[in-house]
């Protein structure tokens, strides 16, 4: 597929993720499937462009809140795909990867035939590893894709100063997510990147901590919300950068903090919330593919009295 995005490199697509993360949040978003488990391509479709009418910094598609985890190679395939056509080239596309190596460099081969512009390493599975290991992990993927890399430390990937100074050695990787939260760490990791390296907030329902991150350099952050409601997640992004205090103040403790507790409740909710509240919202996105399970209908009503709250904060309506 032809790129209609600009500049491929890994200093190019650096610089548009940069000037993106300025903008807007990072989007990411839900897989739709049909009420029988297998892929809705069409439901797919109308959510990605959603997304992208509500103007992301960039899109991630298969990744965590994507049901990576749950796609086999040919939906994968398609997801990104469709991610590439309806982004035309306005915004990144970062699509994810993961498993050991080998398995993360069949899916990178897909996404870079697919148009991705770069890719989101996900944790590897199962092992703790040294960071020798995690650093490798990375440099055999690197040797067997063209397309930038970001990093995603969480569970059990946790980069030292020393494991980031040597992944940031490697030519096409250019950024770390962080979803462990760790503000000293991370700090140290910073000061540790050369000039340019991106940093990201990934923590689970990133808003909450989004004002902590920036004190320590990193102000980009993925929003889940973005993919149910980016009325409120834009919101948020612009009282955020504009230092609207009272408003941040307002949507974390009207929305934010009782959504966290709401997710809460359950293993999986960080991604069966999300996608119940697109469901609420009329989008196609279908149910939750195991091992996850879509929330009890208590959860259920609940999360719709919060939902129509958080969009009456922002003028709108469920």
């Amino acid at each position: 597929m032809i790129k209609v995005g600009g500049d491929p490199s890994p200093e190019g697509v650096a610089r548009r993720l940069r000037e993106g993360m300025a903008r807007g949040v990072l989007s990411f978003p839900l897989t739709a499937f049909h009420d029988d488990g297998s892929l809705d391509p069409d439901g797919f479709r109308a959510h990605v462009a959603g997304r992208l009418a509500a103007g992301p910094g960039a899109v991630f598609p298969a990744c965590g809140t994507g049901e990576f985890f749950s796609l086999d190679e040919e939906e994968y395939r398609t997801v990104v795909t469709i991610t590439v056509e309806e982004a035309a080239g306005r915004v990144p596309v970062v699509a994810g990867t993961g498993y050991g190596w080998a398995q993360a460099a069949r899916f990178a081969r897909i996404a870079e035939e697919a148009g991705a512009d770069a890719l989101l390493v996900l944790p590897h599975y199962l092992v703790d590893a040294p960071q020798d290991g995690l650093a490798a992990q990375l440099e055999r993927l690197a040797e067997r894709t063209g397309l930038p890399l970001i990093a995603y430390q969480r569970g059990q990937v946790a980069y030292t100063a020393g494991g980031l100074r040597r992944i940031a050695r490697i030519p096409n990787v250019i950024g770390l997510k962080d979803g462990h939260s760790d503000l000293d760490r991370l700090q140290r990791l910073t000061f540790a990147a050369p000039d340019g390296f991106l940093f990201f907030n990934g923590a689970a329902t990133a808003e909450i901590q989004a004002r902590a991150y920036a004190t320590v350099g990193v102000p980009a952050y993925s929003s889940a919300v973005h993919a149910f409601a980016p009325e409120i997640a834009g919101a948020f992004f612009t009282a955020l950068r504009d230092a609207d205090h009272g408003t941040v103040d307002k949507l974390l403790r009207d929305f934010y903090v009782p959504f966290v507790e709401l997710r809460d409740r359950a293993p999986g909710y960080a991604v069966a919330l999300v996608k119940a509240a697109a469901r609420l919202r009329g989008q196609r996105v279908g149910p939750v593919r195991a091992p996850l399970t879509d929330p009890a209908p208590a959860d259920l009503a609940d999360l719709k009295a919060l939902l129509t709250a958080g969009l009456d904060l922002v003028g709108a309506s469920l």
